[in-house]
Parts: C-alpha cells; structure tokens; sequence
C-alpha cells in the first residue's frame, strides 16, 4: 500500500523485539512511526534493529534503505500516540501493566484511532476494562515473530469492541501485508499458540519419557508434517491426504484411531530437570551454530517459500 493513502501515522508502544518489527513493516510501507519505549537506550537499539531487518525486507521487495526519516522516538506516552491512526502496544504480557497501559493510551490517542495489542493470549476485554473514553477501538492485534517477516497477525475483539473497529483493523493489517484471521470469541492464547501449545505439550512430553531426543522431535516436524504446514492447514492437508474420497475418507478410516492417540497424549511437568533436559537438548542439537545466522537463515527461507507461494494460485 501507499501508506499515507491508508494509514497516515502509526505509533508504536515498546520497541522490543515484537514492537521493533511493527516498526520495520511500517516503515518498509511509508507509514510515520512514532514511537515509545522507557528503557535507556531505546532509540538507537531501536534503529539498529530496524537496519539489521532490512536486509528480509528487500528480499520481501522493499528496495533500498530504510527511510528512518520516517521514524520519530519520543519520550512522551501521550505525545508519542496525539496523532496516530493505529496504535500498536507492545508491553510486558502482564495483565494489570497492559490494563493501565491500554487505559492510558484510550485517554490520550484520536478517537478515530485503532488501539491494537499484540498480546500473545491476554483478552482484549481485560485490556479494555480500564478504558474510560473509546472501549470500542480497542482489540488484540498479535502478530508472530518475526513479525517483518511472517504474515499472520490474530485479530481478536474484546465484550466492547465494535465490529467496525475490528473491520478497519483487518482491513490495515491487509494493507500493511498482513494475513490477518478473525478470532470470534476470546480464549487464553488465542488460536495459533493454542495450536503451538498442543504441539509443545507432547514434544515436551516425548522427551521426558525418553520417547525421542529434542533433535528427533525436531527432524520429525521439519523433515515431515512441518514441510506441509508451511503451504497448507492442517484441514487441508488432511483433505487431500483422503486421496478422491478427501477429508470424509481420512475422518472415516484414520478418525478412530486418531481419537485412540489423543487419549494417549500425556500432559507433562515441566521441571526444572525437564527444563534443563530441554535446554541440553537443544544445544547438543545447535552445536556450534549461533542464534544471529540460523535467525537470518531461517527469515531467507521463509521469504523464499512466501515468493513461492504467491506464485501458486492454486492454494487457498
């Protein structure tokens, strides 16, 4: 999008690693960013993390440099919201800090203005209790790390939300290159951590009853059904694994005994010993590979696959 056309000015609260790629999209679209974060040295963390990103971007499309012409970081709460079409929060996931925080920003941003969360599982209906002006703006907004890179971002409206608000929310995050999904009733984690969640749990659970390695759990999702996921839902995938007689077929033949291995799914402990069992794991697993060149290897990848699938008009 032509940002100013769409969205003339965005604020950006916390500039972390969630709220710094907000940044980065916005700017990459040529949308002013104002931005606030209190934590000593913000500003510059916050430009070398827009340059260090930039380098997906481009291969995302964007030409040349970031224009951190656009980029304005204030020390000022309300300042940093006065003018802001969106208004995307990044705090601390604490409940009773993001209430007040949220409450705050209701006060002092433009009526018209989205406040938008990017809350991993707290409910917008928590975060707008404290809101005493426009309740009605406020919804969760969470996107997935990276966020410049992955285009998921789960919209989930709170008990005050509008509908319009949750439309014009939808429809900025398209614009900003966003493949946002509407979550129509709350619940803890929203949707894709549930998902992940669900995951998390038997792969934990597999390595504390010495089932697999944290390497095997980890080949067996990236070597099999990952490489699936990537390109279609698990619904879909299930379809076409149902060959002419699709997901009728798969729920017919492999829906009984799928139920006999959810009743055998365990729920782990997570202990200190499974949390150091967890760790070890994944550092045998690393060896010496660093954190900065897998991170950068795994965005080229996803860019690539995300070119790919553009490409393919056959997905959904």
């Amino acid at each position: 999008m032509t940002g100013t056309a769409a969205l003339r000015s965005a604020a950006v609260i916390g500039t972390g690693v969630i709220g710094a790629g907000w940044v980065v999209t916005l700017l990459a679209h040529r949308v002013p960013v104002t931005a606030y974060d209190p934590a000593a040295g913000a500003a510059e963390r916050l430009a070398a993390a827009v340059r260090a990103s930039w380098p997906a971007m481009r291969l995302l499309g964007f030409a040349g440099e970031p224009d951190l012409g656009l980029l304005t970081v204030v020390d000022d709460l309300r300042a940093a919201v006065r003018d802001a079409d969106l208004v995307q929060e990044n705090g601390p996931e604490d409940e009773a800090l993001k209430r007040d925080l949220v409450a705050t920003l209701d006060a002092a941003a433009p009526a018209g203005a989205i406040i938008a969360s990017s809350s991993s599982g707290l409910p917008a209906t928590a975060l707008q209790a404290g809101c005493a002006h426009h309740p009605q703006r406020v919804l969760v907004g969470h996107p997935f790390h990276p966020v410049h890179v992955i285009p998921l971002v789960e919209v989930v409206g709170g008990d005050r939300t509008a509908p319009a608000a949750v439309a014009r929310a939808m429809d900025v995050y398209t614009r900003l290159g966003k493949r946002p999904i509407h979550v129509r009733h709350e619940v803890p984690g929203h949707v894709a951590n549930r998902l992940q969640a669900a995951l998390w749990r038997e792969a934990y659970s597999l390595v504390e009853r010495g089932i697999a390695t944290v390497a095997d759990v980890d080949a067996a999702i990236t070597n099999g059904p990952g490489l699936r996921w990537s390109v279609l839902g698990p619904f879909v995938n299930q379809h076409l694994s149902g060959g002419a007689g699709g997901l009728a077929h798969t729920l017919a033949h492999l829906g009984p005994p799928m139920v006999r291995w959810w009743q055998d799914l365990a729920t782990p402990t997570l202990t200190a010993e499974l949390a150091a069992a967890l760790v070890e794991g994944v550092r045998a697993e690393l060896g010496d590979r660093a954190g900065p060149e897998l991170a950068e290897a795994r965005d080229r990848l996803i860019v690539g696959l995300l070119a790919a699938k553009a490409h393919e008009d056959a997905l959904p």
